[in-house]
């Protein structure tokens, strides 16, 4: 027995498809990282902050030199929304001139 769906399968045509455990998980789990994200871009947003991009669990953030401290984008990023009071976030965080690449 396995999980199957329909998807694209070769010569872009639809055909059902197997699945496994891991990758339900895996979908879950990105599920979920995608939903605390979205709420600490919220809460940024609230407090002020200019985001102008994000890449997976990064955001990025355009603001005058000095304007803001890494530390409190930190802070607020690794907040945890009502829904997960336990899970166990931090955040890093860096300031450049210019957005180079993903940390």
């Amino acid at each position: 027995m396995s999980l199957t769906f329909e998807g694209m399968g070769a010569n872009n045509n639809w055909a059902r498809q197997e699945s496994y455990g891991g990758r339900m998980v895996e979908n879950c789990t990105q599920a979920t990282a995608r939903d605390i994200l979205a709420e600490a871009m919220r809460r940024l947003e609230q407090a002020g902050f200019e985001i102008v991009g994000h890449v997976h669990d990064e955001v990025i953030i355009e603001a005058p030199v000095g304007r803001y401290k890494v530390d409190e984008v930190c802070r607020l990023m690794a907040e945890n929304p009502l829904w997960c009071p336990d899970c166990p976030l931090d955040a890093a965080g860096y300031e450049a001139p210019s957005y180079y690449f993903k940390d």
